[in-house]
């Protein structure tokens, strides 16, 4: 039976804690020359969620391609994550997902069903995209590992970056946080059924409708919150738009229990090195430790942060509730004098 096979035993990191981390990412494309093609609006030159491409003046392409070993033992649940968080850039983008191919790595002694419970996850999420499977590749190896090359379409003139925020907009956050750290506990067999279904639940959850609903008002700017966590994502956006930003720590939807777990320790090794590329520029005033924790902890398939003008955040809100997205105002964004020094994130 899939059940019997132990992912997470096969694999030495979860979901997007494997990511390189931000700053050693970021000095590997050092040297390389920009794209000079003036249809490619947005390349590997930008710290942005996917590429965009221009194919006339109404209409462009928005390509991304994500993948990570497994973080749940579910082979169902793990490429329903896999899925959700691939489609999830195009979704930051303001974009529509039409395609997506599979990319996949798997041990040659998996059982085929185990398989096949991965690719039946990702193609069901993908429909609920209202996009199409169009094939892609896969390979054998040691440690299992499954995502998506996602394609969608945006109107060229209205693309969502994450560097387009201004100074007093309010910063809007659509799941709860602690995903990594969830993942950590699970995969210890220290979390509680609730966490576990809890997770479950916000990493199967499609951007979709958050995106959707944010297209309706004054959205400057926005950025899904994945490996580089809080902290990495909000200082690539608030270096990107020349400011900085205020935090609100407490104002987070945190998962059950995931505090605790950030106070004894249990944290993906990740977390360190989201520390390690923004600590430098945050100021953590009286946040306590573990608190500063969940917001340096990488999240699989976590939800949007919205920077959208001020007078349009509780309709947002509101919107959002009534299309049963739970977001909630956690921060703001301040103009370029409020930056000391290194520090560009204030945390309040």
């Amino acid at each position: 039976m899939a059940d019997e096979v132990k992912l997470t035993k096969l694999a030495e990191c979860a979901g997007c804690g494997a990511k390189v981390g931000a700053g050693q990412l970021a000095k590997l494309f050092e040297g390389f020359e920009a794209p000079r093609d003036p249809n490619l609006l947005v390349g590997f030159d930008h710290s942005d969620d996917a590429a965009v491409y221009r194919l006339r003046d109404d209409l462009a392409i928005v390509q991304t391609v994500d993948f990570f070993p497994p973080m749940v033992d579910d082979p169902y649940v793990f490429g329903q994550v896999a899925a959700a968080n691939a489609l999830s850039d195009v979704y930051a983008m303001g974009g529509r997902p039409i395609t997506a191919l599979n990319v996949m790595a798997v041990p040659e002694s998996m059982p085929a069903d185990t398989v096949r419970q991965i690719l039946r996850g990702g193609f069901e999420k993908v429909v609920e995209a209202g996009a199409s499977l169009a094939g892609g590749h896969s390979i054998y190896d040691d440690e299992p590992k499954y995502g998506m090359a996602v394609t969608g379409v945006l109107d060229p003139t209205k693309i969502l970056r994450n560097d387009g925020a201004r100074a007093g907009d309010a910063l809007v956050y659509t799941k709860p946080l602690g995903i990594g750290i969830a993942s950590t506990a699970v995969k210890g067999e220290v979390a509680s059924r609730e966490l576990e279904e809890a997770a479950v639940d916000a990493m199967t959850t499609l951007n979709r409708t958050a995106s959707e609903v944010m297209l309706r008002y004054r959205t400057h700017a926005c950025t899904d919150i994945t490996g580089f966590a809080v902290m990495g994502h909000m200082l690539e956006m608030a270096e990107g738009a020349g400011l900085a930003a205020e935090i609100y720590p407490g104002a987070f939807e945190l998962l059950p229990d995931v505090l605790d777990f950030a106070a004894m320790g249990i944290l993906p090794s990740a977390v360190y090195r989201n520390r390690h590329f923004a600590e430098a520029h945050v100021e953590a005033g009286e946040t306590p430790l573990a608190l500063q924790d969940v917001l340096f902890d990488p999240q699989t398939s976590g939800g949007l942060m919205i920077s959208v003008a001020q007078d349009d955040v509780q309709p947002l809100v509101a919107d959002l509730a009534a299309a049963g997205v739970a977001a909630h105002v956690v921060g703001s964004m301040l103009p370029a004098g409020a930056v000391a020094g290194e520090k560009r994130i204030f945390l309040r």
